[in-house]
């Protein structure tokens, strides 16, 4: 029993994470561009403006999916609750790696609003203009 409620409270800090962190980086993201903190891309350190839409999209969508991930990953894992440490630890597991992999997927669209949003960067980079 006590690997069931290690396993939930672990597969509940990442969405909360995400969504503290969302919170931060579309309210208050960071000013100055850096390689320390922050979303972090080639693309998104171009300049301030698109350093700051990329801080700002990614920190919503980071809040979104966090919020979405906070019940389903406490339901999933309520429907191993009482049974084995092993069913516990596959479902702890499988929440885990999809709580990440949406978290990761955060990435190709925030570089797709990117490149929506900022077309002529590229041209910029590529030395076209």
């Amino acid at each position: 029993m006590e690997v069931f409620f290690l396993l939930a409270a672990v597969d509940l800090l990442l969405p909360l994470m995400m969504l503290g962190i969302g919170l931060w980086m579309a309210k208050r993201p960071p000013a100055r561009i850096n390689h320390f903190v922050g979303y972090r891309t080639p693309r998104s350190m171009q300049n301030g403006e698109t350093w700051l839409f990329a801080q700002r999209y990614c920190g919503r969508l980071w809040q979104k999916t966090g919020l979405a991930l906070l019940p389903i990953s406490a339901l999933l894992m309520l429907c191993v609750y009482g049974r084995s440490e092993e069913a516990a630890l596959c479902m702890g597991t499988a929440i885990c790696l999809a709580q990440s992999a949406a978290m990761i997927l955060a990435i190709p669209a925030t570089e797709r609003a990117l490149r929506r949003a900022f077309p002529e960067e590229k041209a910029r980079k590529c030395g076209k203009t």
